[in-house]
């Protein structure tokens, strides 16, 4: 009988990530296929859902809203910031994407939205927040995971 996906398998798969408009965002094909420990919160909660009691070999078309992907756009993470943020960096356009200390001192990711002068548009959402996603996948493989996986919570 074949082992159903459920927290603590080990699961594979094939996958290609589309926006609404078709473009691809992300995809396995061509490479090895995305192993993931599920329950462990390795991959998005819309996906990990609609995987649950899959087994190997299944097919599936999935689309994601972004509060069950990446979340919504946040506001408040685009913020003006002076050019002397920037320290030692001369030259900076739009799509530059930097690490930056957050107030929690935690790194995050933010991309420069606009350049007007010395003032500098930046944001700090995650590139596909907001974004509803369309996931083709094919299960390749499903196990049990080990203690050591469930321990440290990834595939090993």
């Amino acid at each position: 009988m074949s082992l159903l996906i459920g927290d603590k398998a080990v699961v594979t798969i094939h996958y290609k990530l589309t926006d609404n408009s078709g473009a691809i965002i992300d995809s396995s094909e061509g490479a090895e296929p995305l192993a993931y420990l599920h329950g462990a919160g390795n991959i998005i909660p819309g996906l990990e859902n609609a995987l649950v009691g899959k087994t190997a070999g299944a097919t599936l078309q999935v689309a994601i809203a972004p509060e069950e992907g990446y979340g919504e756009v946040h506001p408040q993470l685009i913020e003006t910031v002076p050019r002397e943020a920037f320290q030692g960096i001369d030259q900076i356009e739009p799509g530059m994407a930097f690490e930056a200390q957050g107030s929690d001192g935690q790194a995050r990711r933010i991309v420069v939205r606009e350049v007007n002068g010395d003032e500098i548009i930046i944001d700090g959402n995650h590139p596909l927040a907001g974004v509803e996603l369309n996931f083709d996948v094919e299960v390749v493989s499903v196990r049990e995971a080990s203690e050591e996986e469930i321990a440290h919570g990834h595939v090993h």
